[in-house]
């Protein structure tokens, strides 16, 4: 999986090739794994939420002068298979360029093979806090 970044590609790779009983253990793993927020991002200030979850979710990406891309997640510890996104992003993606975070494949989840076991509505809130975060990172890009 050479259009993402190598720890990206192994956690998809971990996925795609686990037993269907063992990932829903594998996403509580990541769920538990989420940084907490810097305390200048308490109550999501300057936060995007993003409506296509369920559950409330806010994230925020910033592009480093070094063109690496720091990213923050929140999301309430009752939504473990939400937070486990913002999990498998926040150490797959960590210190990756914008150009490796934009090359991340839509179809993500998909590819880890996470429809099988969860539901069609998560998988499409994993996909929304992708696109978003492909989209505060292109924007930042471009400016």
């Amino acid at each position: 999986m050479s259009d993402m970044p190598p720890k990206l590609a192994e956690i998809v790779d971990e996925f795609a090739s686990a037993p269907r009983e063992v990932v829903l253990e594998m996403l509580l793993e990541f769920a538990d794994a989420v940084p907490p927020l810097p305390a200048e991002l308490a109550g999501h200030e300057g936060m995007e939420q993003v409506p296509e979850c369920q559950t409330p979710f806010f994230l925020k990406a910033v592009v480093q002068p070094d063109r690496t891309v720091v990213a923050h997640f929140d999301c309430p510890p009752e939504a473990p298979t939400t937070r486990a996104f913002a999990g498998i992003l926040a150490e797959g993606l960590a210190e990756a360029t914008a150009e490796e975070i934009l090359a991340v494949p839509d179809d993500l989840y998909a590819r880890m093979g996470l429809a099988k076991t969860i539901s069609p509505l998560r998988v499409r809130g994993g996909t929304a806090i992708l696109a978003r975060l492909k989209r505060q990172v292109a924007e930042q890009k471009a400016e």
